[in-house]
């Protein structure tokens, strides 16, 4: 049966575990890999059980243990032109481990179909996955959104799973001790997204196939874990639905250490 992991999510880091005991990929390798190493054991999974990691951009919040992780183990890393071209330029790559362009038709790794869509983000060439599993189910991974594009509802329609960001509650943002030009820069449309504009898409995942939501990237410094939560299930109820028949939701945690948030 195919598992769906957050390792880290948030600004302090973000890495998730696609697939299953014996194999699988990560999206993102946003913290130390000693740290990433650890928490797959203490999820009771095993860094040889990684085949791939796909990134979704160049940011230090999700690359940071890359280059030490697929030296250290011969991962091969996947990733759109504009974000290798970007780790070149940072001295990411190197000959240890292997790395190339994604398919346009989609990638494969460890019996999954990974597929990029492209996001608003303000980095070189942004990406969300969409994965199929090796038992048929799809999950879509979209964080680091200035806005949800129809390219993105696009490839996330129909998906069973969806993790999707939640990364600020506006108030707080604009309220908060933020310099104003990062305030700006996070409610751009190559930004974050809001509880709110988060929130505002959910009731059309349901409504077209999607039963489980976990909200990631949360702010430290503007959101609420509750919050975020709240504010994503009062537009479900609202729209008519029901949590535990229509829908679960869950808001991915900082740091996954009991491996509750499995899928």
């Amino acid at each position: 049966m195919a598992r769906l992991c957050p390792l880290f999510s948030g600004s302090s880091g973000n890495s998730c575990y696609i697939g299953n005991e014996e194999e699988g990929i990560l999206i993102d390798a946003g913290r130390s890999a000693k740290q990433i190493e650890n928490a797959l054991k203490n999820n009771g999974l095993d860094i040889a059980s990684v085949k791939a990691i796909f990134v979704t951009h160049e940011h230090s919040d999700h690359i940071k243990g890359l280059r030490v992780l697929a030296s250290r183990h011969n991962i091969k890393v996947y990733a759109t032109e504009g974000t290798l071209s970007a780790l070149e330029d940072m001295g990411e790559l190197n000959d240890k481990f292997p790395y190339e362009a994604l398919n346009p038709n989609g990638s494969e790794a460890a019996g999954m179909i990974v597929k990029a869509f492209p996001t608003s983000h303000d980095c070189r060439e942004s990406c969300g996955y969409t994965v199929r599993t090796s038992d048929g189910r799809r999950v879509a991974v979209a964080t680091d959104l200035g806005y949800i594009s129809d390219e993105v509802r696009a490839a996330v329609s129909g998906c069973d799973t969806v993790v999707i960001e939640s990364n600020h509650d506006v108030n707080m943002l604009q309220n908060g001790d933020y310099p104003y030009i990062l305030k700006r820069r996070v409610l751009s449309d190559s930004g974050h997204l809001s509880n709110d504009s988060c929130a505002r898409e959910l009731s059309n995942f349901v409504k077209n196939g999607t039963t489980r939501i976990i909200l990631a990237h949360l702010s430290a410094h503007n959101n609420i874990p509750q919050l975020a939560y709240i504010t994503s299930q009062s537009a479900l109820l609202s729209a008519g639905m029901v949590e535990k028949r229509d829908f679960l939701l869950a808001v991915a945690p900082s740091e996954n250490l009991s491996g509750s948030m499995i899928f």
